[in-house]
Order: structure tokens, then C-alpha cells, then sequence
């Protein structure tokens, strides 16, 4: 089945040229240029990728990932003239699966998206054998992406369920800050791992009952983090 890519851009030099590139590659295009109704496009309909733009008219980049990482889990591949790693690092917190800045050479973007698309469909294929994890209390069914935590649910951004469901379903495994960049974001940015703690406390703070002393996902001094192999699965 053909993927469809839905662009939210508002230079029409660089949708028509997607466009072209991404036509010759069998992808659909769908197209907003407006912030507003891109979201709305966005929520509506089910596309394989978006390709988002941070700085819009009516909503901004920003807006658009938060509402969307809200309802969706749409692979998201930010595009903005802004260089700074401030911008880079609030991409990757705010659920942006990738982020490339203007002028951006289009061979790059093109293995961007492939890659995401790849990933993705990596994913998929590796929940398929395994619907539901459950231990101690916990219970993290991945077809739905809900987790429970003692029949209560858990409000998880999708990165925090993947890394997640990441460690749950290799209990034991330790896992470097590095690998789990480039296994769930697919970076590999020396300087970025800061994100991965980042993602590691707010999880814990939702699945954790005392953060100093988990049950969950342990520290694994000098190396990075595991899940616990020691609970009940």
C-alpha cells in the first residue's frame, strides 16, 4: 500500500520541491500550509509521516507536535531555518521522531524519512507477537499503547511508552543512554543523551512510587539503565 506523507510547510518553493522528490519515490502528498489546518488535517486523517514546519501562520510547529503527541502517534519529522541546539533539544522533547534544519539537501531528508518510515514499520512488526507485558502491578498492552499501573491508567508520551516497552520486553538487558537514542529517536549525536535521562525521570515518575528507590527500570551505574529482571513477568 502506498504511504502517505502529509506536509505542513508554508514556503511553496519547498512543498513543491518535496513534492517532486517525494512523488518520484511512490509516496501520496497531502499539503497544508497553514498551522491550523494542518493540525486539523493531521487529526482527521491517518498518514504515515508528517513533515512539519516550526515556524507557521495561525500555529506554530510547537502547537502542532504537542496537540498531535496528545491524540497520535504519527512519526513527525520537524524542518526549520533555526540551528540552535535549544530548537534540536525542544524537538525531541516536544515527540518529534526527527529534526533536520533549512537549507536542508534533499539526498539528507530523503534518508531521514526512509529511516523513520523504517523504524516504524520495525516497530509494528515487533509488537505484533507480543500484545501484552505484565509485572508487579504493571501492565503495558502495546497494540492499545496503554499502560496501567494497579488497574490505574498511565499517561505516557509515545517516546516514554517505547522506551518503555523497549526495557520491559528485555528484562535484565542493560542499555546504554547512547543506544537507547539511537534505538528510539534514531540519533546518533554525541551530547544528545541528555534526552534520554530526561525521558528515563519522567517515566519513572509516572510508573515509580519511590523515584529513589525503583522497581521498575534501574540505573545501571556506568553503563545506563535496564529493566528490572528480578520482578514477576
Amino acid at each position: 500500500m502506498m504511504k502517505e506523507i502529509l506536509i505542513i510547510e508554508d514556503d511553496p518553493e519547498i512543498i513543491k520541491l518535496l513534492e517532486i522528490h517525494l512523488t518520484d519515490l511512490i509516496y501520496k502528498i497531502s499539503k497544508a500550509m497553514d498551522g491550523a489546518e494542518g493540525l486539523k488535517m493531521a487529526l482527521e486523517n491517518n498518514y504515515d509521516l508528517i513533515l512539519l514546519d516550526l515556524t507557521l501562520p495561525s500555529m506554530d510547529g510547537v502547537e502542532i507536535c504537542k496537540s498531535l503527541r496528545a491524540e497520535k502517534n504519527t512519526p513527525i519529522i520537524m524542518l526549520t531555518a533555526k540551528s540552535e541546539e535549544i530548537d534540536r533539544v525542544l524537538g525531541l522533547e516536544i515527540g518529534a521522531d526527527d529534526y533536520i534544519t533549512k537549507p536542508f539537501s534533499i539526498r539528507e531528508l530523503l534518508a531521514r524519512i526512509k529511516a523513520v518510515m523504517r523504524r516504524t514499520d520495525v516497530q509494528e512488526a515487533q509488537t505484533d507477537n507480543t500484545a501484552t507485558i505484565s509485572c508487579e502491578g504493571l501492565s503495558i498492552d502495546i497494540d492499545k499503547r496503554k499502560v496501567l499501573l494497579n488497574d490505574t491508567k498511565v499517561e505516557l508520551s509515545p517516546k516514554e511508552f517505547e522506551l518503555l516497552v523497549l526495557m520491559a520486553s528485555n528484562p535484565g538487558r542493560n542499555y546504554t543512554r547512547t543506544q537507547l537514542l539511537n534505538m528510539i529517536w534514531g540519533y546518533n549525536f554525541e551530547g544528545y543523551e541528555h534526552t534520554v535521562n530526561s525521558h528515563i525521570n519522567r517515566l519513572r515518575a509516572k510508573i515509580e512510587s519511590d523515584m529513589a528507590n525503583p522497581v521498575y527500570i534501574l540505573t545501571t551505574w556506568g553503563v545506563g539503565y535496564k529493566f528490572n529482571e528480578d520482578i514477576t513477568l
